[in-house]
């Protein structure tokens, strides 16, 4: 009996190592630029505003055996906004929008990932923008992963996810059309 429930626990630690090998730390490539946050909005109903954060940085883990025990993180400085109009972005700054100067980051850390099959995943996580928290579902799919010219592994994924502007005290009146923001990112991560 005892060398059974040695056999037994022996099998359990070498499965658990097995399953902690297989996730994969990655960090983005902000480095060569190969990571994108964007947003858009609608103006006046008529067309898309859209505008990028020039400046985050972030890791994930990515489990290919179990993709449940996947997460990310990623922190976003709020300054960076570049919608492409020196003016907007001024605005945007100021405490009508994002308040840079009161809440110099945004953050998106992941607290669990639902596989949707075929490189496909929800990503739940706390947003915190503005200095609110809101709970978010990133529409998450993977683009694809190998290794690159310089001896190193990279795995792509893009994101999207709708977020309403009031829910994170942003109550500037920019009219019905234009409640909620679409963010859009698209992430390359070098494994570590």
């Amino acid at each position: 009996m005892k060398n059974t429930l040695k056999a037994i626990t022996a099998g359990l630690a070498l499965s658990l190592s097995a399953q902690a090998f297989s996730a994969e730390n990655y960090q983005f490539d902000i480095k060569g630029m190969h990571a994108f946050i964007e947003f858009k909005i609608k103006h006046l109903g008529y067309s898309w505003l859209k505008g990028r954060f020039n400046d985050f940085d972030g890791q994930f883990v990515y489990d290919g055996d179990n993709v449940e025990n996947s997460s990310v993180n990623v922190t976003i400085k709020t300054a960076s906004v570049d919608s492409n109009h020196a003016e907007r972005d001024k605005h945007l700054r100021s405490d009508d929008f994002l308040n840079v100067k009161k809440h110099p980051t945004a953050t998106f850390k992941s607290t669990k990932v639902v596989s949707k099959g075929e490189g496909m995943a929800d990503i739940h996580g706390d947003l915190t923008l503005n200095g609110v928290t809101k709970k978010v579902v990133i529409d998450a799919k993977e683009i694809g992963a190998g290794e690159d010219p310089w001896g190193g592994f990279r795995r792509g994924f893009e994101g999207t996810t709708e977020i309403a502007l009031k829910d994170y005290g942003i109550d500037f009146n920019l009219g019905p059309a234009s409640e909620t923001v679409q963010l859009i990112l698209n992430i390359e991560g070098v494994r570590q």
